[in-house]
C-alpha cells in the first residue's frame, strides 16, 4: 500500500495548483477543510443515500444541509421538493425530466450562451430544445424568446443565473412576466451563481432583481462543489411544487422496509449516492451558515471585488479591450486590442503560454467579435462576423481579493512579453 500511494502522490503532482490565487482560470476552489475532513469521517462507513438503510444519518442531514439551501432562495420548509445529485449536470436533468412529464412533447429553450448540458440533456430525454439569441451583453435577448413563445410549443424555458463563459445572468423579472403571458415553466441553471443571492444587494440593479425574484421559478439548480467548497460531486435540484415528487413514484420489493419516513431514493432519479456529499455539505454548512453577511458569503463578495478590480485595471490599459459590461459575478473576460480577431487571438494565447511560466494560470473563451462592438476599441467594428480567442478569469477564491496585485503583475509582464516582441 506505501508503494501505491507514493505513485499515487506523485502522479498527482501533474497538476495546476487549483488551490492557490494564482489559478484564476477555470472554475475550481478547493474544498473547504471541514468539507474533506467530514467527507473522511463518513467514508469510514461509506453511507448510500438512496434508502435509510444505506445512509440514516447522512439522510437526515442531506434533508437539513438542502433545507437551508432552499431557504437561501426564499423557500419555506415544507413548499419545496430537493435533494442532492451528483453533479449539476445531473441535478439539471431532473429539472428537464420533470418539465417533459409536465409538458410532454413541449420544447425547452435556453440562450446560446447556456451550458451545453441542457441541449445534451433535451437530447438524451428525447426532448425538442431550442437555442434562443444573446444579446451583446451575454444575456437572452427577450426579443427573440418572446418571438419562439409565440409559436405556442415552448414548454419550458431555462434562464442562466451566471453563463460559465461570461458570468452573466439572464434577465428573470421580464422572463417570468412573460410566463404570466405565455405560460411554460421556468427552470433557472443556477448552478455556479446561485450562491450569489446571498449578496444580491452588491450586484448591479438589473442582476440584484434577478436574484431576488429566483423564488419565483418553478425549479433551481446549483452546484455546492462550486461556490459551496465542496468536493466532487455534489449537485443539487429544488422543486417549488412538492407534488412533482408524485412523478418519481416507483416499487422495490426490497429497498424500503426500516423506515415510515421519506426515502431519498423515492424522490431521485438517481440510485445510489455518497452519503459522505451530504456529510461534507452539512458539515460547512454548518460552520458556514447560508446567511447574508455571514463568512461564506463575505468569501463571495472578495471574489466579486477582485473581479471588478481586475476588470478596472483592464479598462484603464490600452492593450486590452474587456466585455462590454463589467463582471455580473466573478468572472472577467477580456480580448487583446487589434483590429484583426486572428492577431487578437494568437496575442491571446501568447499571454496564455506565458502567465502560465510565470505560474499564473487563467483561461481562454471564444466569442463572437460582433459582442465587442461599440466598446472602446476602436477597432472593435472591425471583428464583426467572426470570433476571437479572449482571456478570461474566474476569480472565485477569497484570497483572489488580496493576490490581485501580485495576478496583476504577471499578467502585465506576461503581456509585455508577447506584445513587445511584435511591436505593439
Amino acid at each position: 500500500m506505501a508503494s501505491v500511494l507514493e505513485e499515487v502522490a506523485t502522479r498527482m503532482g501533474d497538476n495546476y495548483p487549483y488551490f492557490h490565487p494564482l489559478y484564476a482560470g477555470q472554475m475550481l476552489k478547493p474544498p473547504h477543510p471541514v468539507a474533506r475532513a467530514a467527507y473522511m469521517l463518513a467514508m469510514a462507513i461509506n453511507p448510500n443515500n438512496h434508502a435509510r438503510d444505506g445512509g440514516r444519518a447522512s439522510s437526515e442531514m442531506e434533508i437539513e444541509a438542502v433545507a437551508e439551501i432552499a431557504r437561501m432562495f426564499g423557500w419555506g420548509e415544507r413548499g419545496f421538493l430537493g435533494h442532492l445529485t451528483s453533479s449539476g449536470t445531473f441535478a439539471n436533468l431532473e429539472a428537464l425530466w420533470v418539465a417533459g412529464q409536465l409538458a410532454p412533447g413541449k420544447r425547452i429553450v435556453a440562450q446560446e450562451n447556456a451550458h451545453y448540458t441542457h441541449s445534451r440533456i433535451s437530447a438524451v430525454l428525447h426532448l425538442p430544445f431550442s437555442k434562443i439569441a444573446a444579446d451583446r451583453q451575454g444575456h437572452m435577448d427577450l426579443n427573440a424568446l418572446e418571438n419562439e413563445l409565440r409559436r405556442g410549443d415552448v414548454g419550458t424555458v431555462v434562464v442562466t443565473m451566471g453563463t460559465t463563459a461570461l458570468g452573466t445572468v439572464d434577465p428573470l423579472p421580464e422572463i417570468l412576466a412573460l410566463r404570466d403571458r405565455y405560460g411554460f415553466r421556468v427552470h433557472l441553471d443556477a448552478a455556479y451563481g446561485g450562491y450569489f443571492r446571498l449578496i444580491a444587494e452588491n450586484l448591479s440593479p438589473s442582476v440584484r432583481a434577478a436574484y431576488e425574484a429566483m423564488g419565483h421559478a418553478d425549479s433551481i439548480v446549483v452546484d455546492p462543489h462550486k461556490h459551496g467548497l465542496q468536493p466532487y460531486g455534489c449537485g443539487c435540484v429544488l422543486f417549488r411544487d412538492p407534488a412533482v415528487g408524485l412523478l418519481y413514484k416507483h416499487d422495490s420489493p426490497y429497498t424500503y422496509f426500516t423506515s415510515n419516513e421519506l426515502h431519498l431514493g423515492e424522490i431521485s432519479l438517481e440510485c445510489s449516492r455518497a452519503g459522505a456529499a451530504a456529510v461534507a455539505l452539512w458539515a460547512t454548512q454548518r460552520l458556514l451558515q447560508l446567511v447574508p453577511d455571514g463568512e461564506f458569503a463575505r468569501g463571495l463578495t472578495d471574489g466579486r471585488k477582485a473581479a471588478l478590480e481586475l476588470d478596472r485595471r483592464l479598462r484603464e490599459d490600452g492593450r486590452f479591450d474587456p466585455f462590454p459590461i463589467p463582471p455580473e459575478l466573478d468572472i472577467v473576460v477580456w480580448r487583446v486590442q487589434s483590429g484583426s480577431a486572428e492577431v487578437s487571438s494568437k496575442h491571446a494565447q501568447g499571454i496564455f503560454d506565458e502567465a502560465a511560466k510565470l505560474n499564473l494560470h487563467l483561461a481562454l473563451v471564444q466569442l463572437p467579435g460582433a459582442m465587442f462592438n461599440g466598446t472602446v476599441s476602436p477597432a472593435a467594428s472591425e471583428l464583426a462576423g467572426s470570433h476571437v480567442t479572449c482571456l478570461r478569469s474566474v476569480l472565485m477564491k477569497p484570497e483572489h481579493r488580496e493576490w490581485l496585485e501580485e495576478i496583476w503583475q504577471r499578467l502585465d509582464a506576461a503581456a509585455h512579453r508577447i506584445l513587445d516582441s511584435t511591436g505593439v
